[in-house]
């Protein structure tokens, strides 16, 4: 058994800091680096790629909206032609800084109400897809199981990293709970701990209806803006490893 563990990060910015990079690079194999349209500046990118390939990580671009004011998590409609080329010109930033720091950019997440857009929304699955196409067709996809953004980029040929949430609530449908409803986010460390070990070697997770739902994924991920962050992407390593589970960055 394998899976990639991921965390968003450099998303710190001026004077203001968010999360614990540093700390949690100890712990995650691959980290989705902001580009500056919802979070992070050009002195925190770099800074952040320094971090990851101190500690062996793999680096990948994370686009988002351009908003700043809503932390990338509200919805906004655009044009396919200018999502991509928002989505292109956030690849290219993140992917031109680690270039200079010796680094290749190895995959590409959308950010907050892009990735969720992004799960039914076509036009902007393959919008990002075609942004990531354009700048190097080697780059990975991480995306949700059945979703509008992993089949997209499937017929692109792009490489799909299937990604799930130990820390998120599930819906019956697989959907993520939206963060407006209440016990969306999973704050309980053990509870964290025991459904990405559950994610990992069961390939299931508990909904809040009560079921069990089918969850077939490549990584997990821990998000760097949740208190205590460092501290709980080290409890889900040392659980998947003693479950067995080889924790690494995916193949590619």
């Amino acid at each position: 058994m394998r899976i990639d563990l991921n965390a968003d990060a450099g998303e710190s910015y001026g004077a203001y800091t968010l999360g614990d990079d540093a700390a949690l690079m100890r712990s995650v194999t691959s980290v989705n680096i902001a580009a500056g349209f919802h979070a992070g500046d050009p002195s925190v990118l770099r800074h952040t790629i320094q971090l990851a390939r101190q500690h062996a990580v793999a680096v990948g671009a994370h686009p988002s909206f351009p908003d700043r004011a809503g932390f990338g998590r509200r919805n906004m409609t655009l044009s396919p032609t200018e999502a991509e080329d928002l989505v292109l010109y956030q690849i290219a930033a993140v992917a031109g800084v680690a270039s200079a720091e010796g680094v290749r950019l190895a995959h590409v997440k959308p950010h907050g109400a892009m990735y969720n857009m992004a799960v039914y929304d076509r036009d902007l699955a393959e919008a990002i897809v075609l942004a990531t196409h354009a700048f190097d067709p080697r780059l990975c996809v991480y995306a949700p199981p059945a979703s509008a953004l992993a089949a997209a980029a499937k017929a692109m040929g792009l490489q799909v990293v299937l990604e799930g949430f130990a820390d998120r609530a599930y819906q019956g449908d697989g959907s993520l709970v939206p963060r407006s409803q209440p016990h969306a986010v999973i704050a309980n460390v053990e509870d964290v701990v025991t459904r990405a070990m559950q994610i990992a070697v069961d390939r299931s997770v508990p909904a809040i209806d009560g079921t069990s739902i089918r969850l077939d994924v490549d990584t997990l991920c821990i998000h760097g803006d949740t208190a205590g962050a460092p501290s709980l992407a080290a409890w889900v390593r040392a659980g998947l490893q003693s479950a067995g589970v080889d924790v690494r960055a995916p193949k590619g």
